[in-house]
C-alpha cells in the first residue's frame, strides 16, 4: 500500500471484518468531539453479538461501538519511518459517507 492509502478515510461499509485492527472515526455525541480510535470486528466475550471493540478496552468494561457511531475508517499505518515525524491523525470530518449521522 501507498502512503495515501493510510491517510485517506474511508467507508465504514468497506471496513474489514475479519478481526483485522484499524482506525476508525467516532462521531461526534453528547459525550464529546469526534475522536479517533483503534478497533476490530469482534466479540467482546462468547454470549455477546459481534461489534466494533476498542482494542484497548479494559477487561471488566469493554467498549463496544455500534454502526451508528461509526463515520469512517482507515488501515493502521505500516511502522512509522525515521525522520520527521508525522502530524496528528484528525478524525474525519466531512459529507456522510454511510447515509445520515445520529
Amino acid at each position: 500500500m501507498n502512503e495515501a492509502e493510510f491517510t485517506e478515510w474511508r467507508p465504514m461499509r468497506t471496513a474489514p471484518k475479519d478481526g483485522t485492527r484499524i482506525l476508525v472515526t467516532v462521531r461526534e455525541s453528547e459525550q464529546g468531539a469526534a475522536e479517533v480510535d483503534v478497533v476490530k470486528w469482534a466479540s467482546p466475550d462468547p454470549d455477546s453479538e459481534y461489534g466494533w471493540l476498542a482494542t484497548d478496552s479494559d477487561p471488566e468494561a469493554k467498549i463496544v461501538y455500534g454502526e451508528p457511531e461509526l463515520a469512517a475508517w482507515m488501515p493502521l499505518p505500516s511502522a512509522v519511518s525515521r525522520g520527521a515525524p508525522k502530524p496528528a491523525l484528525a478524525p474525519y470530518v466531512g459529507d456522510e459517507m454511510d447515509g445520515s449521522a445520529i
